[in-house]
């Protein structure tokens, strides 16, 4: 048991600290894929087929993270562009 415990706590520390250097979008496609496969695997264990729920899942999740963190990379930039427009007319 203690040693299930101190690799499960390794690999959450790895996960985390991946995390450190990734942009805004691969933050939330990798979140997007994490939570995809939690809920695919959910929902395909209730099918009957837990791996393709997962792997629909993960897709799906990862695609939604993807658009999503471009949307807001989009707003973003919108958002500076009007700002220094707005600066540069005063």
């Amino acid at each position: 048991m203690k040693k299930f415990s101190l690799i499960t706590l390794l690999m959450l520390s790895l996960a985390i600290g991946g995390c450190a250097g990734m942009s805004d979008t691969q933050q939330r496609t990798l979140s997007g894929a994490a939570i995809g496969t939690v809920a695919g695997g959910i929902i395909g264990a209730v099918a009957g087929n837990t791996g393709m729920g997962l792997a629909i899942g993960a897709a799906a999740g990862a695609g939604s993270g993807y658009l999503y963190g471009k949307h807001k990379e989009s707003e973003q930039k919108a958002y500076q562009q009007g700002y220094e427009a707005g600066k540069s007319n005063q």
